[in-house]
């Protein structure tokens, strides 16, 4: 999808929010929409006209990347936010409360007022319009991910074989970022998760000196980020010979993984699916043992829509690309966590990571 069809599918969401412009100023939804890749700036849509507003040290990075877009020079803050407006004949603005601060709302709404020309522009707050839009990957945004994907699985791989006791968590999370980065990643898409026996209990542990013990479960959590765009990979590993209760655990956990991607269908809540595994460690006598949601939406953030959670009222639709990671976790023993990226296509979940589990 280019990037004037993006921008016809937010104008059409304009249309039913009853406005006549839209503030975006979120990162992510800003490069979406425009390919910007600045790291400031803002975009105006109207029914008719598409502004990328940033200063000065971005105005030809603006104009090479987005085509789409009349570029407009600020010299910092939003005191050009009201002559533009009238300039586009807004008259109400829709902005992105999830995203712009207290301070940009009150210095937006402070420089309407004080206008000559634009103090009845009525402000309209909305939250997740462009994340919804977003949520449905065109094939552009489904390949890049994939390499993402795979550099992650290229990575893994070459840094699982070598993990054993005596090895620091820290060394582990270094290695697999060194990795990632020789295999072409822009970098890790975040901090490299790395828990070591009872660290594996904390579902974000963040690696630090703990040493991998003989005996120790070890779960990896990482992804990689390239092009703007990231995977989300987590394996559970053990140092040494797999003792009974891991691979009974292992076990329960990769049948709720399997259950879900198996019976997953468009259509279905993020609530829903989430359930399908919930109901597997349940019945398992694991149940208070699984504290987080089953997934996530992956794609120019780490975590977006849909989300696949127990309060989600998300619904799951062909092209969109989440996470299935359920896990169990045993405080003092540790913890075991299986996560894929899927993909829906034709009604059905394809796996795009390829690591084995």
């Amino acid at each position: 999808m280019s990037i004037p069809d993006r921008i016809t599918r937010l104008r059409s969401e304009m249309v039913d929010l009853e406005v006549d412009g839209f503030l975006v100023s979120a990162s992510e939804n800003r490069r979406y929409l425009s390919g910007f890749t600045g790291s400031t700036g803002y975009l105006l849509i109207t029914e008719s006209d598409a502004v990328l507003a940033t200063d000065f040290r971005y105005i030809e990075q603006a104009e090479a990347e987005s085509p789409s877009y009349r570029v407009h020079r600020t010299r910092g803050g939003i005191g050009w936010m009201p002559d533009m407006l009238s300039e586009l004949g807004v008259s109400t603005l829709a902005i992105e409360a999830d995203h712009m601060t207290v301070s940009a709302h009150s210095a937006l709404a402070t420089a309407l007022e004080e206008s000559e020309n634009a103090s009845d522009v009525q402000i309209e707050n909305t939250s997740g319009v462009v994340a919804g839009v977003r949520a449905v990957k065109d094939a552009s945004e489904l390949a890049v991910i994939q390499k993402a994907v795979e550099i992650a699985d290229k990575a893994m791989a070459s840094i699982a074989s070598r993990i054993e006791p005596g090895m620091t968590e820290a060394q582990i999370a270094w290695d697999l970022e060194m990795e990632m980065r020789r295999l072409g990643a822009e970098g890790a898409a975040f901090d490299i998760i790395v828990g070591a026996g009872p660290n594996g209990a904390l579902p974000h542990h963040r690696a630090d000196d703990t040493v991998v013990q003989r005996g120790d479960p070890v779960v990896i959590d990482m992804g990689a980020s390239y092009e703007g765009y990231n995977s989300d990979l987590t394996r559970t590993f053990y140092a040494g010979r797999p003792d009974d209760e891991f691979l009974a655990i292992y076990s329960i956990v990769l049948q709720a993984q399997e259950t879900a991607i198996r019976e997953v269908r468009p259509g279905m809540t993020g609530q829903e699916v989430d359930e399908i595994a919930r109901k597997v460690i349940e019945e398992a006598g694991y149940g208070e043992e699984f504290g987080h949601g089953l997934g996530h939406g992956v794609g120019l953030a780490v975590h977006e829509r849909p989300m696949v959670v127990p309060t989600s009222e998300d619904v799951i639709e062909d092209g969109m690309v989440f996470t299935v990671e359920p896990g169990i976790y045993i405080s003092g023993w540790g913890g075991i966590r299986i996560e894929d990226i899927v993909v829906m296509e034709n009604g059905r979940a394809r796996i795009l990571t390829g690591s084995p589990k």
